[in-house]
């Protein structure tokens, strides 16, 4: 869904500003022609401003008549600019140091603000020892009913996209072209999104729970796609907290305790809002590069509670595909000192460059609070989150509904998006332009019911296959499924033998999620590309699938797998599988074996092996967010842990089975945010296998022979390098997300990141195990603790990571690298 919102950023420009009632737009400059950034911008009698942005541009919009812009900024006097028109655009404010020495007033600082004798620090201060006495954190128990609004808006529309052959036949979309009120800039509405809920939290648990009452979708993909792009870049925020999450990235925020050593703050004026006497705050990032925000809040000047607070990031903030982010949100008074919230706004402006001049597409959340309660207690139980629950009548709600519910009415634009985009779907050049979308998006081609694909899998390479082409697909009537059947043949033009793999899934009981499975695969692989596997008949590894790979890529095996699997998740999150599963196992080239001696005095040889085997695995993923309640369902891209224990019964005897043993394996893995600092993941594999088995059954320490990054593998390590049947596995990778290059004068505007990373394995192979090997491969275990490290250089031209990894030890071993060079490529924020 992201690509797909992405996609449509080809698409615009800009039209003839369309009036409210006074827009201003221009550049504000000192008297050496300089920019002046953030510096405030009101109209005269009104509580209307703005901030300007790095480059001094600002753009102010009011719906009544005004004839008086005030601008002022630490360091100069306060400029009366009047204003001729209701209209202006381009206009060029200059503030000088020498000017209005007749005006009152008051200069607190300039630049970068003092740490010292600051009384805005003071107030900051007071907010930071009360901002856990405020709001909803002073009751036991809340509730209230909360109302959200999503848009996405194309931007920069004008009357030469309006004319170009691109949109010939669906100019009629252009009737609802308006004017942001932030930026100025031209939009049109492409999708809206409303939901209804109640919300119900307890301080003293510290347990939440939201209802969907109501959820109304139009506009560009379906609910479930749409709705979890949604979550995936809107996650709700606290301003009291230090750190605010946004596209994966962590923001200071401007109350944060740690604000001081990366803000400058100037209290700026003072003023009575809803007869409470208030301080006006501005705030501006210190240095450039860093995820900070410009603006201003006012706050109480007893309670210290903030009244209101309006902030947007600044230009050089080091995150990608976004131009603007601009966030407002707004408190009531209730019973003279509690403020609760009433309004939150956050605008994004998604963008493939910054410049003031680039199109893109507008993200724009409104929710909107009220009927609060407090301290209703409610019993434990209810609580507990539901595992599979879907109400799908709050999807099916009458206009008439959502006439007399809604907390605040539609404006025009927003009416006028239902009507335009149920003409739109009629337009077949639009549906084609659709799914050429869709389809780089998902990866599938939809036919009907039937989705083919995934397309991005068509070709392959490995040194036994040769080049390799696969075509399959998979049943599709909708996001909530049921059941899905899916399946894949792939051919190899050396080996000249076709492969396949069918999977199906049936969820018979959609309460507790109890999903039945089955499937087989005959195919190529390169067992032992990662230590902790599941049984799943359709995965497929880079390293046997990989075009380009370095080293000899010939240890690779026939597979023959069949499964058989049952499911549940009893509590959310938390899943428990019983599975079955018979593999025949064999050499796929003939400079690899597999072989092992199957009699007691050690003189013949296998070389196939035929397991049967029963599993049982538990997974927990506490803090996951899905969407969509099928067979199958999305993931919404925030941080969780996951922790995954294996327990497999070999059988010995049942269908030709060759070996009786017992394997016990753990994964683990932890995201940990460090606020500014970036974000660590660190993951843990243990594992040991009792009893007697050959090679083909073995851990082997995944290697890495491609030029690529790929997770829980070793870079510098080839197939097969060290193999155990005991082995503990540890990883840990920092991304410190631009902080360090941010303040490298010369490196500060590529917006670079910074990757290290260490990582670590232990394991041995007993007497036993080695015995029985007839494969020529020499075991060798890491029982000297194998390590090595990396760092790397991550956005490089905003879709480029470099990584380089040294080996720590074991460095005299032929035909290995001691040194090597990986890349990846994708689309991060």
């Amino acid at each position: 869904m992201k690509n797909f919102i992405l996609s449509f950023i080809l698409f615009f420009v800009s039209v003839n500003f369309l009036s409210a009632q006074t827009k201003v737009s221009g550049t504000i400059v000192d008297n050496t022609n300089q920019p002046i950034p953030f510096a405030n911008v009101v109209f005269k009698g009104s509580k209307i401003g703005v901030v300007s942005n790095e480059d001094g541009r600002f753009y102010i919009e009011a719906p009544d008549n005004y004839d008086v812009l005030l601008v002022s900024f630490v360091g100069f006097p306060t400029k009366e600019v009047k204003l001729t028109k209701l209209v202006n655009y381009d206009f060029k404010v200059v503030l000088s140091e020498g000017e209005g020495r007749n005006l009152k007033e008051v200069v607190i600082f300039a630049g970068k603000t003092s740490k010292k004798n600051n009384p805005a620090l003071d107030i900051l201060r007071k907010i930071w020892e009360r901002r856990r006495k405020n709001g909803l954190k002073m009751f036991k128990q809340y509730q209230y009913d909360k109302y959200e609004k999503v848009e996405f808006d194309m931007n920069t529309i004008d009357s030469a996209m309006m004319k170009s052959k691109l949109f010939k036949g669906m100019e009629f979309v252009f009737k609802n072209v308006d004017t942001s009120s932030v930026t100025g800039k031209t939009y049109l509405p492409i999708f809206i999104n409303e939901s209804i809920s109640e919300v119900y939290g307890d301080n003293q648990t510290k347990k939440t729970k939201e209802i969907l009452k109501a959820n109304k979708n139009s506009g560009l993909g379906n609910g479930d796609g749409v709705n979890t792009f949604i979550k995936d870049l809107y996650n709700d925020f606290d301003i009291y907290d230090n750190y605010l999450y946004f596209f994966d990235k962590s923001f200071t925020s401007p109350l944060s305790r740690t604000g001081i050593d990366v803000y400058n703050y100037v209290l700026a004026d003072t003023a009575f809002i809803d007869n409470k006497w208030c301080y006006n705050i501005v705030f501006y990032p210190r240095r450039k590069n860093e995820l900070t925000f410009k603006g201003d809040f006012w706050v109480n000047d007893s309670t210290f509670a903030i009244k209101k607070i309006n902030m947007a990031i600044t230009k050089s903030a080091n995150i990608n595909w976004v131009k603007d982010i601009y966030l407002e949100q707004e408190f009531e008074v209730l019973n003279d000192s509690i403020f609760l919230p009433t309004r939150d706004y956050m605008m994004s402006d998604f963008a493939l460059r910054k410049k003031e001049e680039s199109k893109g597409i507008y993200g724009k959340r409104t929710t909107l609070y009220q009927n609060f309660k407090f301290d209703e207690k409610k019993p434990e139980k209810f609580y507990k989150e539901e595992i599979n629950f879907i109400d799908n009548s709050v999807y099916n709600k009458t206009d008439e509904f959502w006439q007399e519910n809604r907390f605040e009415k539609l404006n025009k634009d927003e009416l006028g998006i239902y009507k335009m985009l149920d003409t739109l779907k009629t337009v077949k050049k639009f549906q084609r332009m659709y799914n050429l979308v869709s389809i780089l998006g998902s990866g599938y081609v939809e036919l009907n019911n039937f989705d083919y694909g995934p397309i991005f899998s068509t070709f392959g390479y490995n040194e036994v296959e040769g080049v390799r082409v696969r075509v399959g697909g998979r049943t599709y009537f909708g996001p909530n499924d049921t059941w899905r059947l899916q399946g894949y043949t792939a051919y190899g033009f050396d080996d000249h033998k076709f492969k396949y793999g069918i999977s199906g899934k049936w969820m018979v009981d959609k309460k507790n999620r109890l999903i039945l499975s089955g499937g087989n695969r005959r195919d190529v692989e390169q067992i032992g590309a990662s230590l902790t596997t599941t049984n799943d008949v359709l995965g497929r590894s880079y390293a046997s699938s990989g075009l380009f790979t370095t080293g000899a890529n010939g240890k690779l095996t026939n597979i023959n797998l069949s499964t058989i699997a049952a499911e549940i998740e009893p509590v959310k999150n938390l899943t428990m599988q019983l599975g079955f599963s018979y593999r025949t196992l064999e050499s796929a080239s003939n400079t690899f074996s597999l072989n092992y001696f199957n009699d007691d005095t050690f003189t013949t040889t296998n070389s196939e092996v035929k397991q049967s085997e029963i599993n049982l695995q538990v997974e927990y993923t506490p803090k996951r967010k899905t969407i969509g309640y099928g067979v199958e369902r999305r993931e919404v891209d925030s941080p969780y842990s996951r922790f995954f224990i294996n327990y497999s019964q070999g059988l010995k005897g049942f269908i030709s089975s060759d070996f009786d043993y017992q394997k016990v394996q753990l994964y683990y893995k932890q995201p940990i945010i460090i606020g500014a600092i970036g974000r660590s993941n660190v993951t843990m594999e243990l594992g040991k296998t009792f009893g007697q088995i050959p090679l083909g059954l073995m851990s082997v320490v995944p290697g890495n022979q491609t030029y690529f990054i790929i997770e829980n593998t070793f870079n510098n390590l080839n197939f097969y390098e060290f193999v155990a049947d005991e082995y503990a596995t540890i990883n840990w990778q920092h991304n410190f997300n631009g902080k360090i290059f941010a303040r490298i004068p010369g490196l500060r505007k590529l917006n670079l990141r910074e990757i290290i990373g260490i990582k670590g394995v232990y394991g041995t192979v007993s007497d036993e195990n080695r015995a029985i090997n007839a494969s020529g491969l020499l075991y060798q275990s890491p029982e000297k603790p194998y390590w090595e490290y990396n760092a790397g250089i991550g956005n490089i031209f905003k879709v480029l990571r470099i990584d380089f990894a040294w080996r720590g030890n074991y460095r005299d071993v032929p035909d290995t690298n001691n040194f090597t060079i990986k890349g990846s490529f994708g689309f991060y924020f």
